[in-house]
């Protein structure tokens, strides 16, 4: 059953790598971003909304979330007391882990966001974000999509809720997906990124997630064979 699982869930991985490579290849970034901008820029950039509540709102929120998922370690509320604290740790890691690996990436990306773009009255060219060494003429670092991952690094804690609560692992992993989106969908709004850095931000944060379940399992799995060890040992 669990090795059923994890070839389903390899295979939904796949799938998802391929529609994302092919939303690439399509190129339909461009004329999605002109659905909201223009020569004079993004009208909706300053969008009291959009800045106030989904961006600085929704990041100040997912802070919170974290900090709360921490204490819950030590004092788990509610359903969570069905965790033991192996899975509530993993649950309070996974989001921090994808939020780092994100900002790795995008540290080191010298992809510009569509506001900086020369079509949208900025300096930089359209370049596709994995043209590594390639340089768009504007500031880079802006792929992935770090306010999107506000939501979407929450995704790993459908790992950590899955054996114990699975009907709250998958409430939980439609929320951090569709909250995702909805994020992402601001910023395009704006003018702050291409829908393919949302895209990447969801997958990339789902294997994030993936990875940290991979590492718990590992840890428990070698507690069970020492502890099996020793027994026999005594």
């Amino acid at each position: 059953m669990f090795r059923t699982s994890r070839a389903r869930q390899l295979g939904w991985t796949l799938l998802a790598l391929l529609l994302l490579l092919a939303w690439d290849a399509s190129g339909l970034d461009l004329p999605l971003a002109r659905l909201s901008g223009g020569a004079a820029g993004f009208a909706l950039r300053d969008h009291w909304f959009l800045v106030q509540f989904m961006h600085e709102g929704g990041k100040a929120l997912s802070w919170l979330l974290v900090v709360a998922l921490v204490l819950a370690i030590r004092w788990p509320p509610g359903p969570l007391r069905a965790l033991d604290i192996g899975e509530r740790a993993q649950l309070a890691l996974a989001p921090i882990a994808s939020v780092l690996l994100v900002v790795l990436i995008k540290h080191g990306s010298h992809s510009s966001c569509p506001w900086d773009a020369g079509e949208f009255g900025g300096v930089a060219r359209h370049v596709s974000h994995w043209a590594i060494g390639v340089y768009d003429g504007g500031p880079g670092r802006c792929f992935p999509a770090g306010h999107a991952s506000a939501a979407f690094a929450f995704v790993g804690g459908f790992f950590a809720l899955r054996n114990r609560l699975p009907a709250l692992a998958r409430a939980w992993l439609f929320c951090a997906l569709a909250l995702g989106l909805a994020l992402g969908l601001g910023q395009q709004l704006r003018g702050a990124h291409y829908m393919s850095h949302t895209l990447w931000t969801g997958w990339l944060c789902w294997c994030s997630g993936w990875f940290v379940d991979a590492v718990f399992r590992a840890g428990r799995t070698l507690r069970a064979s020492r502890d099996l060890t020793m027994l026999n040992g005594s």
